[in-house]
C-alpha cells in the first residue's frame, strides 16, 4: 500500500486553522515525512503518525515554512530514547544550522543523524521497497522536487501452495521473480501454483514551491499521484510568477501536459479563507484534481 497523509497544506503563514507544509508517505510499514513546517509535531499527534516509524525526512527547500518544525521533531525523537539511525535528504546548508542549533543548546542526540546534502539531480535513496529521485525545480531558492517509486516483486508467494509442496524458503526470491520449482525427483512446479501476480508498483511526484515551469511535466511524467503547489488562484498568475509561485491553472497544467493519473494542488494562501474556488478552476483543466488537505490520507 502506497498512501499520503497531508500535515499541512498552507503557504507560509498557519492560516483558518492550516499549517505550513508537511506530509507523511506510507508505504506498507514504512514512512517518508516530506517537508516538516512548524506545528508538524503535534499534527503527527493528532492523527496518530508514528515517529519511530520515520527513517528519511526529505526538506524541499529553507524556507521556514518547509523545515522550522525540523528541529523540534529531531530532538523529541532523541528525548523519546530513539535509537535506530534518522537519515536527513535536504540542501547542504541545513547540516550547520541543524548543528548549531543543537550545540547552542548542548544537545546530544540518542541516535546517528545522517545527513544526504541534495546536489544533483537523481536517485537519492534506492532500498528494497521503495526509490526516490530528486530534480530541481525554479523558486527563489535552490528548491527539490522528489519522486517517490515501489520497488515489488513480480509475482507474490502463496504460503499455503509452497508449503505444500515443502518448498525451501531460500528459493522464494526466485519464485518471486517468475521461475518455476524443480523438486529433488525432478518434477516441474509451475510457477503459477506457487504464486499470484503482484500489485502494480506505484509512484508519488512532490513538487515543492516552483514558478510555473514545464520542464517539470518530464520529470513527474506518468506518476499515480501529483502534488504541485498551488499558492494563488489564477487571477494572480502575475503575483505568482513575481513570488516564483504557481496557480490552479499552472498546476493543472503541469498534470495535463505530465499525463499523471491525479493531482493534488496544495501550499495555499493564507490570503484565501476558502478553499473551494481551488478545486473549480484547477478541474476546469485536469478534472482528477484533488485538493490537500489536513488529515486526510489519498491512497495511491
Amino acid at each position: 500500500m502506497l498512501a499520503l497523509t497531508i500535515l499541512g497544506n498552507n503557504s507560509a503563514i498557519p492560516a483558518f486553522e492550516r499549517n505550513p507544509t508537511a506530509q507523511i508517505l506510507q508505504n506498507s510499514d514504512e514512512l517518508f515525512l516530506i517537508d516538516c513546517g512548524e506545528g508538524t509535531q503535534l499534527q503527527m499527534t493528532r492523527y496518530k503518525i508514528r515517529r519511530s516509524k520515520i527513517n528519511h525526512i526529505f526538506i524541499s527547500h529553507l524556507h521556514g515554512d518547509h523545515y522550522f518544525g525540523l528541529i523540534g521533531l529531531i530532538t523529541s525523537m532523541s528525548l523519546l530514547s530513539r535509537t535506530q539511525a534518522l537519515h536527513l535528504h535536504a540542501p547542504a546548508a541545513l547540516e550547520k544550522i541543524i548543528q548549531l542549533q543543537l550545540d547552542v543548546a548542548d544537545t546530544k542526540l540518542s541516535f546517528e543523524l545522517c545527513f544526504h546534502p541534495l546536489a544533483t539531480e537523481g536517485i537519492i535513496l534506492d532500498e528494497n521497497k521503495m526509490t526516490v529521485y530528486c530534480f530541481p525545480v525554479r523558486h527563489r531558492i535552490e528548491c527539490w522536487g522528489f519522486v517517490f517509486r515501489q520497488k515489488k516483486n513480480p509475482r507474490k508467494i502463496a504460503p499455503d501452495r509452497v508449503k505444500s509442496y515443502e518448498i525451501p524458503e531460500a528459493y522464494y526470491p526466485q519464485l518471486q521473480q517468475g521461475k518455476d520449482y524443480t523438486t529433488k525427483k525432478g518434477t516441474i512446479i509451475p510457477n503459477e501454483e506457487l504464486t499470484t501476480a503482484n500489485t502494480i508498483p506505484k509512484s508519488y511526484a512532490y513538487c515543492a514551491d516552483t514558478i510555473y515551469d514545464e520542464a517539470i511535466a518530464e520529470k513527474v511524467r506518468g506518476v499515480d499521484l501529483l502534488y504541485h503547489e498551488s499558492t494563488y488562484l489564477k487571477d494572480l498568475h502575475e503575483r505568482a510568477a513575481s513570488r516564483y509561485h504557481s496557480t490552479t491553472i499552472q498546476a493543472a497544467n503541469i498534470a495535463k501536459i505530465a499525463e499523471v493519473k491525479k493531482l493534488l494542488i496544495g501550499h495555499f494562501s493564507s490570503k484565501y479563507e476558502s478553499l473551494d474556488e481551488f478545486l473549480l478552476q484547477a478541474k476546469e483543466v485536469f478534472d482528477e484534481t484533488e485538493l490537500a488537505l489536513e488529515g486526510i490520507s489519498y491512497r495511491i
